[in-house]
């Protein structure tokens, strides 16, 4: 039993939510309230990342089922630091989808995420889809410096490291040090005269141009893939370009369900099918026809569940080989009176003895209550146990208290 459900209830998951469904909620949330998607919601992005740095560590999440958010706070909650300390929701998002760690992203461009639809036939068969995507690229008309060669000169503000470092004093015999981006320059470490900035990217460095770029799905690809586009992200001067993380995520499909390799699939036969053997046509995700056999004798329970070997999902990088295709049958009986009575007692020479017939007949009549069999209306019974109860309480009302006689 948890303490308090807070975090699961951010993520949108139950308290006994496993690995992989807080993956799903992590991702699907992460991507749909990233700053860059939705400016507003950068309290809402920075909860979520939380919630799942928490509930991701086994150790963290066990100490919030027994104490809370209060006991995560106070026990150390994230990043390696102190109580209350939780990684950076930027740096939790990058090494999800693959950009790298903090200090990684110091020497690379920015990640570029993006969530991409596709359907099982296409994880099936393998697929190529084309992605139109904005991003910084570095100017080529002045080769990202923002002016003419030599034009520009080093701030004397920050002596060229874009940031400035501002002392305060607490109380006596204590200071702070703060660090913020130089105004003066703006971060680039640079100051460019108006006259001698490029025409271009009027000394930005960088221009935002849209790119159209292939996306190769392979056989067997899972939904939450990630597919890496190495060197296709943000550019920025002096920087390894960053990179584009494609996630797959796949509509569901209205036969099909996937678990793992294998496909899974309902399969409804009537009686006599169930009894005498059938063959159905199965059209599969590659367009082929596979003809479902259940031969004469071979019966086929309400229940049952058969398989159909290498005709499941191709595994991803090896896709000559595949799973099983596991069909879950259901057998539908025949309505009620569909046959004449002394057609049914013809029936019955070819099923099965039944197995009390000899006991039926060695007992007297008077011993036996016979009982016949109603449908179940649980809805009309609930409505009128309602009313009978309502009717008792009346009833039991009028019955007591005072009466008052006249002479």
């Amino acid at each position: 039993m948890v303490k308090e459900t807070g975090f699961y209830d951010t993520l949108g998951v139950k308290p006994n939510a496993t690995p992989d469904e807080l993956k799903k909620a992590y991702r699907k949330l992460a991507l749909k309230y990233h700053p860059d998607k939705n400016p507003t919601e950068g309290e809402k992005f920075k909860q979520i990342s939380q919630a799942y740095e928490v509930l991701s560590d086994a150790k963290k999440r066990e100490l919030y089922d027994r104490g809370g958010e209060k006991a995560i706070k106070e026990g150390g909650g994230g990043g390696g630091g102190g109580g209350g300390s939780f990684a950076s929701p930027m740096d939790i998002f990058d090494l999800f989808f693959g950009g790298g760690s903090r200090m990684h992203r110091e020497r690379k461009g920015k990640t570029i995420v993006h969530q991409i639809t596709v359907t099982l036939e296409e994880l099936y068969n393998g697929a190529t889809r084309k992605l139109s995507v904005q991003k910084n690229t570095i100017c080529e008309r002045c080769e990202g410096r923002g002016s003419r060669k030599g034009a520009a000169q080093t701030c004397m503000s920050c002596h060229g490291t874009g940031m400035q470092v501002r002392v305060h004093q607490l109380v006596p015999g204590m200071v702070q040090q703060v660090s913020t981006v130089c105004h003066s320059c703006q971060g680039q470490g640079q100051r460019i005269n108006q006259k001698d900035r490029c025409k271009a990217c009027a000394g930005r460095k960088i221009l935002r141009q849209k790119k159209i770029l292939e996306v190769h799905i392979d056989k067997g690809m899972r939904d939450g893939q990630k597919i890496v586009l190495h060197g296709e992200g943000d550019q920025e001067p002096g920087l390894e370009p960053g990179d584009i993380v494609i996630v797959l995520d796949q509509r569901e499909h209205p036969l099909f369900t996937r678990k793992g390799e294998d496909l899974i699939m309902p399969m409804e036969l009537q009686l006599v099918e169930a009894l005498c053997g059938f063959q159905k046509p199965v059209q599969t995700l590659d367009n082929r026809t596979l003809l479902i056999t259940s031969h004469p004798g071979e019966l086929i329970k309400p229940g049952d569940t058969k398989c159909v070997w290498n005709e499941g999902m191709p595994m991803h990088r090896r896709p000559f080989e595949k799973g099983h295709l596991i069909i879950n049958f259901s057998v539908v009986f025949p309505q009620a009176n569909f046959l004449p009575k002394h057609r049914l007692k013809e029936l019955e020479h070819y099923l099965p003895v039944k197995m009390e017939a000899e006991q039926q007949d060695s007992m007297d009549d008077d011993l036996y209550i016979y009982a016949d069999l109603e449908d179940c209306d649980f809805e009309n019974r609930r409505r009128h146990s309602r009313q009978h109860y309502y009717m008792d309480e009346d009833d039991y009302a009028s019955a007591g208290g005072a009466q008052c006689q006249t002479s």
